[in-house]
């Protein structure tokens, strides 16, 4: 059961969802990739400094997740994947993968278009089935936290087409990601800090 393998600051701040004991393989098989996790999690605030500047090519909050990953071994990954048919190789590229580490697969959709979380979990499937990852996990925003862009003149930033937990959930439940054992983590609105 997920919340028996989630800290009590996690199990309060984020909206979790688990299939396929994603949570059981990663506390068990994968104990330092878990804590790696659960760490950046419970460090991690939403500061209003990061909602109201307009950003670059990253977000603030991209930076924070995978930044402190990096500096625990995680790395940005491509994989080189094919299939051979009939003697001939076929390419069958990947997207690369936000953080990785150890067979985990780590994706951060903070406000991206909804389509990225159909390509995020194709990925998934894909490299489960070749045995690239063995956990995909989903680290992206709750729906709750639309009523405080609205309140800081940054709601159509965060439109209803971007990437948040009620777009991703019915893509998991439909099948998106087939067999590959996925966490997903909404961040919540009692992460917000004010920071100005």
């Amino acid at each position: 059961m997920l919340n028996n393998h989630l800290t009590k600051f996690v199990r309060e701040n984020y909206e979790c969802h688990e299939w396929k004991h994603a949570s059981a393989i990663l506390s068990q098989d994968f104990p330092e990739e878990w804590t790696d996790i659960l760490d950046v999690l419970s460090r991690f605030r939403l500061k209003k400094s990061w909602i109201t500047k307009a950003g670059g090519r990253k977000s603030k909050i991209s930076e924070f997740i995978d930044g402190n990953l990096y500096k625990k071994g995680w790395v940005e990954k491509k994989f080189d994947t094919g299939v051979v048919l009939d003697g001939v190789q076929l390419k069958s590229p990947t997207h690369q993968i936000d953080c990785f580490k150890n067979g985990i697969a780590l994706e951060i959709e903070w406000n991206n278009k909804d389509p990225f979380f159909d390509r995020d979990l194709n990925n998934f499937r894909l490299l489960f089935d070749l045995r690239g990852v063995s956990v995909g996990v989903i680290i992206t925003r709750c729906d709750e936290l639309q009523d405080i862009f609205k309140e800081l003149g940054r709601g159509s930033s965060y439109g209803a087409s971007t990437t948040h937990i009620a777009k991703l959930l019915p893509k998991i439940k439909g099948g998106g990601a087939a067999g590959c054992p996925l966490l997903v983590f909404g961040i919540s609105a009692s992460l917000y800090r004010e920071d100005e």
